[in-house]
């Protein structure tokens, strides 16, 4: 098991900070990071923690996973690895079209 977890279903509000503090209650953390948007500074309701080991990690899933944090209730789970992402890709260059 991993000590990675993914955190889903975060207020717009939630902050790293009060991420941590909801998961030290279950171990060392690591790491604990809020994705942001970049234009309007908030939160887009997902992030990662690191827990400082995996049974650190499984009693945070236990614990917190559908815990009210900031008036939502979480989604806690081990995290998996970012997947490639299909899709078209720029090549520069003609197009060939007239």
């Amino acid at each position: 098991m991993d000590n990675k977890l993914y955190v889903g279903n975060l207020s717009y509000s939630t902050r790293d900070d009060s991420l941590r503090r909801a998961f030290s209650e279950f171990g060392s953390v690591n790491s604990a990071k809020v994705m942001m948007e970049r234009e309007s500074d908030r939160s887009k309701g997902f992030g990662f923690v690191e827990m400082g080991s995996a049974q650190e990690a499984q009693a945070a899933i236990e614990g917190l996973n559908g815990r009210q944090v900031d008036g939502r209730a979480l989604t806690v789970n081990i995290a998996r690895p970012m997947e490639p992402r299909s899709g078209g890709s720029f090549r520069g260059g003609s197009n060939n079209r007239y």
